[in-house]
């Protein structure tokens, strides 16, 4: 991979800032200091990222069986060091071994290879195939992140989050990061910021959904859950049905995600509160596909894929450029039919323009 082009790789995190900056602050350092320490190293392994762009990230060539439509999966383990990528453990031909967090990695970037390959023909993050992580990554870190080159997979601290492999869709998540960094490259910060994190969680949401053989209805339409421990008071991360439902909890605060843009949040944290207003686009597209029915990743997830590949989607695009472009998107595929309407009607009830 290089930074030519235009791409601009960010470095974006599952766990908010405003989260671990809670935690941070108890007095019980059996909750701050892990918070503590993932926020220096979210820090570093962020301006790490900015010089990298800088100077030029290293290439990365195509696997060989890129063109053979076949994931090229390789797992490797830091052993609770910060080096990345740490130690090759597992290749797309070995047989699970022992480490069950090396073996979900592994089962992760296959069912998200198989989501976009099946549904909309895509080749893994680049269209070249591309799949890259690293598991147990320094001690006790809580969180899991994309940094313009791989995933990166923390264990977590036991006692506010699991280890970060349990979802499938967190790992679908941080991929999709790729996939938008390959294709619009939305700019990580305010509204595009909040796309960029919405269509991460959008696809993380039809990746576990496809794994599961779930219809939009039978989905909980929840991101990162079982990611969090059994003494927090939550089901999860995010709520794509149910924004700012997700958790309230006496250590994390309640989740501040807005379902809709009355409540839309104006801050200078969190890179414009990027996992804060994704909860508006993510509620638009449950909207859609609740509205069409059926398998969410077909129609609706078509939708929104057509727009993140499609060209027209520019790298500073506010909700209501996305909006504008969805139902365009839903016209040119499907007519002037329910499709189009579902997306109109989902984006009048959250409240974004579309003319």
């Amino acid at each position: 991979m290089t930074t030519n082009g235009g791409f601009e790789p960010v470095f974006c995190t599952i766990i908010p800032p405003h989260v671990l900056d809670t935690l941070a602050q108890h007095e019980d350092p059996a909750f701050a200091e892990p918070a503590r320490r993932t926020l220096e190293r979210d820090a570093f392994e962020r301006t790490h990222r900015r010089l990298t762009t800088v100077l030029g990230a290293p290439t990365v060539a195509p696997p060989r069986d890129a063109a053979a439509n076949k994931p090229q999966r390789t797992i490797y383990d830091a052993r609770h060091h910060q080096d990345l990528p740490g130690k090759k453990v597992r290749g797309e031909n070995d047989k699970p071994g022992k480490d069950a967090t090396v073996n979900r990695a592994f089962a992760g970037l296959g069912a998200t290879f198989e989501l976009y390959l099946s549904a909309y023909t895509r080749n893994s993050i680049n269209g070249e195939g591309l799949p890259l992580a690293t598991v147990h990554f320094d001690e006790n870190y809580n969180n899991a992140f994309w940094n313009g080159e791989q995933m990166v997979f923390g264990d977590g601290d036991g006692e506010i989050f699991l280890d970060f492999t349990i979802p499938v869709d967190v790992i679908g998540h941080e991929l999709t990061h790729g996939v938008t960094q390959y294709t619009a490259n939305l700019t990580y910060f305010g509204q595009p910021g909040a796309l960029n994190e919405s269509m991460s969680d959008v696809f993380g949401s039809l990746i576990k959904q496809y794994t599961l053989g779930q219809t939009a209805t039978e989905a909980d339409w929840l991101i990162g859950a079982g990611l969090l421990a059994p003494r927090v008071t939550g089901t999860a991360l995010r709520s794509m049905k149910e924004p700012g439902s997700a958790y309230d909890d006496d250590l994390l605060g309640k989740d501040p995600q807005p379902g809709t843009m009355d409540g839309y949040v104006r801050t200078g944290r969190d890179n414009g509160g990027v996992h804060i207003n994704s909860g508006i686009p993510n509620h638009a597209f449950y909207l859609v596909a609740n509205t069409l029915g059926g398998h969410a990743w077909e129609r609706a997830g078509q939708i929104w894929y057509d727009v993140l590949t499609g060209g027209e989607l520019q790298s500073q695009a506010s909700f209501a450029d996305f909006a504008k472009l969805t139902v365009a998107a839903a016209k040119a595929r499907y007519g002037d039919g329910e499709e189009q309407q579902g997306v109109l009607k989902a984006w009048e009830q959250v409240g974004v323009p579309t003319s």
